[in-house]
C-alpha cells in the first residue's frame, strides 16, 4: 500500500488533513479511507496523468534567474487535495468579505477627507513616506466607492489551529487561473471523488468576474467591452493573463492595442476600426500603466488612460492607487480599520506585527532578530525577507543595517509555525507547510472563492511557498464535515 496514515508523523504541527495518531479530520475522513486503498501503482499512475494534464493544457509559470533570464515552467501540483469543513469556510469568508470593505473605506478615505489620519487611527507619517499612495488619485471617486475589486488575502494556520491573515495583495494579485486549473485537473485523476463528495465548486469564478467587471461600467449598456491589460508574453503571469481574458470572452490587449480618444474614451484597435472600451482589467502596475500620469518611459501603458479614467469615461480594475493599502505597514493597522470604518471586531485576527518605526518595537526587533521574520514593506513572492531563526549571524547583520537605514521600510513578526497537510513525495505521503490564498470580488456586491489557492513547500522543513521559490500547489476543497 502507497498510503499508510499509521505512520504520518505530524511533528507539532497543525495537520489540515490528519489529527493525532494517523486519525483523519473528519471533513478528510472519505477521502483518506479511500487513498488509503490505493496501491503504489494506481497513485503513480494518478500522478502521472496530473503531470499530463498539466502540459496537455499548457498550465506554466515563469521564473527568472540571472544565468538563464526568463523560463517558462510546469506547474507544480500535488495529487492530495487540501480540505476546509463548510463550517470553518463560512467563518473565514465572512472574516474576508469584512476586510475588504474596511480596507476599501481606507482607501476611499485616504485619497479624500483623510479622517483617518486626523482622529489619529493611522499616522500621518506612514502616509506621507508611502510608496504606493498615487497623488494624482486624490479626489477621484471610483463607482461605489470600491478602488479593490479583486484581493488576493494570504491566510495561514499556527500550530494551535488558528486562521490568521498574513498580508493583502490588492494592487494585480494573481494565482486564480492556477486555482481554477487545479480543480480541472482533479476532475480528471479523481473523477470518482467528485461523484462521491459534496464538494463545493470554484470554476463559476471567471463568470463571477466578468458580471463584477460589468458591474462597474460608465456607460449603461447590455453588453459592455471587456479587455484585460497585459504587459505581454514576458511577463510572469501572463498565463493567467490570457487563461482569464479567454474564460470570459474577453480582449486580450498590450498597451499598444488602445488609444484614447479627444473625447477622453479609450478606444481598441481592431480590424475593423475603433471599438469602445467601457471597462478594463489591467495587470499593469500603476507607475508603468500611463506615461503621462506616472512614468514617461513606459512603453507598457496608455498615454492618456488616467484622464479617461477621471473623467468617468472607463473603468480601472483595480483602480490605480488601491496599493496603498497593500502595504506591510498599513497591513498592521487593518485590525483598527475595521473597528474605526466599520463598528466591528475582526473577525481574522492579523499575525502579530512589530512597527520597526516606533523606536520602542524597532529596538526590540534589533534585539530579536534570531527568533523574529522581517519583511520589506512593498516586496513580494518571498523576496528580500529574514527568516531570523535560520539566518546566518552575517544576514542578521545585513538586517541591522538595513533597518536602521530605512525603518519605514520593514516590519517584523513571530516565525508562525506554518500548518501541514499530506503531500504525495515518491510513493508515499509527507507533511508539507501550506498556505491559502482565497479571492474576493467586489462590485454591486462581494463574493468570496470557495477555498481558493493552496501553495505548498514542496522542499521538506522549508516554510517558502512561492513557486517562484521552489513551492507548489494543491486542489482546496470546501466540504461539509461528516460525524466519525
Amino acid at each position: 500500500m502507497a498510503i499508510r496514515w499509521g505512520s504520518y508523523r505530524i511533528k507539532g504541527y497543525y495537520d489540515e488533513l490528519i489529527r493525532a495518531a494517523g486519525k483523519a479530520r473528519p471533513a478528510a475522513a472519505r477521502v483518506c479511507d479511500y487513498l488509503r486503498t490505493l496501491k503504489d501503482g494506481e497513485i503513480e499512475e494518478r500522478r502521472q496523468a496530473a503531470e499530463l494534464a498539466i502540459r496537455l493544457m499548457g498550465i506554466t509559470f515563469t521564473v527568472y534567474s540571472e544565468q538563464e533570464g526568463s523560463i517558462d515552467r510546469a506547474w507544480p501540483f500535488d495529487i492530495i487535495p487540501r480540505i476546509i469543513p463548510s463550517a470553518e469556510w463560512r467563518r473565514i469568508e465572512a472574516g474576508l468579505k469584512q476586510r475588504v470593505r474596511a480596507l476599501n473605506l481606507f482607501i476611499e478615505d485616504i485619497y479624500h477627507e483623510q479622517r483617518v489620519v486626523r482622529d489619529g487611527i493611522f499616522p500621518r507619517e506612514i502616509l506621507d513616506s508611502s510608496k504606493n499612495f498615487r497623488p494624482q488619485c486624490v479626489g477621484i471617486s471610483p463607482p461605489r466607492g470600491v478602488w479593490a475589486h479583486i484581493c488576493g488575502s494570504d491566510l495561514i494556520r499556527d500550530k494551535d489551529g488558528t486562521v490568521y491573515v498574513l498580508e493583502d495583495n490588492l494592487r494585480v494579485p494573481s494565482g486564480v487561473s492556477y486555482m481554477l486549473e487545479n480543480r480541472l485537473v482533479m476532475k480528471r485523476v479523481f473523477p470518482e471523488l467528485f461523484e462521491t463528495h459534496s464538494i463545493r465548486p470554484v470554476d463559476d469564478y471567471p463568470s463571477q468576474l466578468y458580471d463584477m467587471l460589468c458591474s462597474i461600467t460608465p456607460r449603461p449598456v447590455d453588453q459592455p467591452e471587456v479587455v484585460v491589460l497585459t504587459p505581454g508574453i514576458y511577463n510572469s503571469a501572463y498565463f493567467e493573463h490570457a487563461y482569464l481574458a479567454q474564460q470570459m470572452g474577453a480582449e486580450l490587449v498590450e498597451g499598444r492595442d488602445l488609444v484614447v480618444g479627444e473625447d477622453d474614451c479609450v478606444y481598441m484597435r481592431t480590424i475593423e476600426g475603433l471599438t469602445r472600451v467601457d471597462v478594463i482589467y489591467r495587470r499593469i502596475d500603476d507607475l508603468y500603466l500611463d506615461p503621462e500620469a506616472f512614468d514617461p518611459a513606459s512603453q507598457l501603458g496608455v498615454p492618456g488612460l488616467m484622464r479617461a479614467w477621471k473623467a468617468g469615461q472607463v473603468a480601472l480594475v483595480n483602480a490605480p492607487g488601491a496599493g496603498v493599502a497593500d502595504d506591510k505597514v498599513v497591513y498592521a493597522f487593518v485590525p483598527k480599520f475595521i473597528k474605526y470604518y466599520l463598528d466591528e471586531e475582526p473577525i481574522l485576527p492579523n499575525v502579530p506585527t512589530h512597527l520597526c518605526t516606533d523606536e520602542k518595537e524597532r529596538d526590540y526587533v534589533l534585539a530579536n532578530l534570531d527568533k523574529l521574520v522581517v519583511k520589506p514593506a512593498n516586496e513580494s513572492g518571498g523576496y528580500g525577507m529574514l527568516i531570523g531563526p535560520h539566518a546566518t549571524a552575517k544576514e542578521r547583520e545585513e538586517f541591522v543595517r538595513l533597518i536602521r537605514k530605512d525603518p519605514r521600510n520593514y516590519i517584523a513578526q513571530p516565525l508562525v509555525t506554518l500548518s501541514t497537510t499530506p503531500t504525495l513525495i515518491d510513493t508515499h505521503v509527507e507533511p508539507r507547510h501550506v498556505d491559502l490564498r482565497p479571492f474576493i470580488l467586489s462590485g454591486e456586491t462581494v463574493t468570496v472563492t470557495t477555498g481558493g489557492l493552496t501553495r505548498v513547500a514542496l522542499r521538506k522543513g522549508s516554510t517558502v511557498v512561492n513557486s517562484s521559490q521552489g513551492g507548489g500547489s494543491k486542489d482546496t476543497w470546501i466540504v461539509e464535515e461528516t460525524a466519525t
